[in-house]
């Protein structure tokens, strides 16, 4: 499972006012003590296949240098249909790290992949590279999608070029609008909020 910074920081504030151990905010299992043990509990995930986990080592691998192995681990957890592996595999092949060489037809797979499981950048990214093939009506369609998934900056492009172009009507773009607003005000909580301003120290979620 994947939990959001404001459920952690939730966690342990209730785990600071009842002084009470410290433990998961999924399922209250006493966090480990070392990284050692924490390691060795991720491994054993890995060892069933459990897509979250390989995607999660995999950025691990890639924050310590080692980019073949990173992609090894994304390539597992995409197979599982792990759409943040698909991104970063896209990545990969549009970079030529991780071993491989770059491929435009692998990078797109994979990219598209990423789009049909929900993934927000990658409905994005399409758009941009639908409009840079003169593809727009497609172009149009991807940034919708993005813009209704909250990617802001498919709002942006949304405005600055789609509709400048008169490629999306200006209904549709306002309904595009509501749309992300209604995406964005969907993730909003106190929590959340308040956990944008702490660091939490964790493994990056993605790779830039």
């Amino acid at each position: 499972k994947v939990i959001c910074n404001g459920c952690v920081l939730a966690n342990d504030e209730l785990q600071e006012k009842e002084e009470i151990r410290d433990s998961c905010p999924f399922c209250r299992e006493e966090l480990s003590s070392t990284q050692k043990e924490a390691d060795r509990k991720t491994m054993k995930r890995i060892e069933v296949n459990d897509p979250v986990a390989l995607r999660q080592w995999g950025y691990r691998r890639y924050s310590e240098g080692d980019h073949r192995s990173a992609f090894e681990y994304w390539t597992r957890a995409a197979k599982l249909g792990e759409v943040d592996a698909h991104y970063e595999l896209s990545h990969s092949y549009k970079e030529g790290t991780g071993g491989v060489e770059k491929d435009k037809k692998k990078e797109l797979h994979h990219l598209e992949q990423a789009a049909i499981g929900g993934h927000p950048k990658a409905r994005y990214v399409l758009g941009c590279v639908e409009g840079e093939n003169c593809r727009y009506d497609r172009s149009t369609k991807h940034l919708i999608i993005a813009a209704n998934l909250g990617y802001d900056d498919a709002v942006k492009l949304l405005k600055s070029t789609s509709y400048a172009m008169g490629l999306v009507s200006k209904e549709d773009l306002a309904s595009a609008i509501r749309g992300h607003q209604a995406a964005v005000d969907a993730t909003k909580s106190p929590q959340r909020e308040a956990a944008e301003a702490v660091d939490f120290g964790r493994v990056p979620n993605a790779v830039e």
